[in-house]
């Protein structure tokens, strides 16, 4: 089956739409990530770095990094035909942090992007998903030459609940994107499950 065609004989399906945002650290794949599993062309909002940026964006660990984004990524992917995601990439640096409320206004849940040499950088977005309530999974890209941990290992650093699913991925992958976006539903779907459940008990 199309999506948005129906089969024959068959009332065409709605899809349910979700939307999932996509954090971390500066430089950390946020925006590979969006592109390689977007079925749209991504909206990229992305400028050049420059001298003036220096004493403020931390490339050390990214020295290659050429580009920032400054305001957000968009994407979107259909992973079955009732189902439909929008992804949205928040940008990294401190200085932009006030629109990660705008963005993360009507998520279903999360995806903290994190590198292992540059831990530290995702702290800030699992603080803010923690204290907004708003379910996210830990996706650690692995990156070539970078040490590879294992998730528990990750999960330690990071001081995370154990009901936060932390999985290896690649950011340029378009199946290993889709895994972690799954996971990130699935995650999320269990999470609201709970919470309606504590409340009716």
């Amino acid at each position: 089956m199309t999506f948005g065609r129906s089969e024959r004989g068959k009332p065409p399906v709605e899809p349910v739409t979700l939307k999932i945002l996509v954090a971390g650290g500066f430089g950390v794949g946020k925006t590979t990530l969006v592109g390689a599993v977007s079925e749209i062309r991504p909206l990229r909002t992305e400028e050049l770095l420059t001298e003036a940026g220096r004493p403020v964006d931390d490339i050390s660990g990214v020295e290659g990094k050429r580009t920032t984004t400054v305001a957000m990524d968009f994407g979107r992917i259909t992973l079955r035909e009732d189902l439909v995601l929008y992804l949205f990439g928040t940008p990294g640096q401190e200085r932009f942090w006030f629109m990660w409320d705008e963005l993360s206004e009507g998520a279903l849940g999360a995806v903290v992007l994190a590198d292992t040499r540059r831990l530290e950088d995702c702290f800030a977005a699992v603080d803010y998903f923690e204290r907004r309530s708003i379910p996210f999974l830990v996706g650690i890209n692995c990156f070539e030459g970078a040490t590879r941990y294992p998730a528990e290992t990750v999960r330690q650093a990071l001081d995370l609940d154990e009901d936060v699913p932390v999985v290896l991925c690649d950011a340029r992958d378009r199946e290993s994107v889709k895994e972690v976006l799954v996971g990130v539903v699935q995650h999320a779907m269990a999470y609201a499950a709970g919470r309606r459940e504590a409340v009716t008990m």
